[in-house]
């Protein structure tokens, strides 16, 4: 597996896939750019989701999440298409993506996406 930052998202069989249960991952150094200035936006990217057949491998995902600083994007739409790649990879029973951006001109910003299969 690469290193550098790519779209790649890697999956595994869920070893319990009669089970309804939870993974959450917590990615406090999310960065991506500010699409009007180009200054970098930080934000915790937080997912929580009940996988069904598969799981996203940790890794892949670390550098999925890393392909988004040199990309510019509102944070609506940088949140969203988290859901979208992470749903499109697992097909998961029910997925939230939470992006928390920190502040920005007095503002912060919290995104909230869900997906119900």
């Amino acid at each position: 597996m690469t290193t550098q930052p790519n779209k790649t998202l890697e999956t595994f069989p869920n070893p319990s896939p009669g089970r309804d249960y939870e993974i959450a991952f917590d990615c406090p150094e999310f960065t991506c750019l500010c699409p009007k200035t180009g200054q970098p936006d930080f934000a915790t990217i937080k997912i929580r989701y009940t996988p069904d057949e598969l799981c996203v491998e940790l890794k892949s995902l670390k550098l999925y999440l890393w392909s988004f600083r040199d990309e510019g994007a509102f944070h609506e739409a940088v949140t969203n298409s988290i859901l979208d790649d992470l749903v499109a990879a697992t097909s998961p029973r029910k997925m939230e993506v939470i992006g928390d951006f920190w502040v920005r001109g007095g503002i912060t910003t919290v995104v909230t996406a869900t997906h119900k299969a």
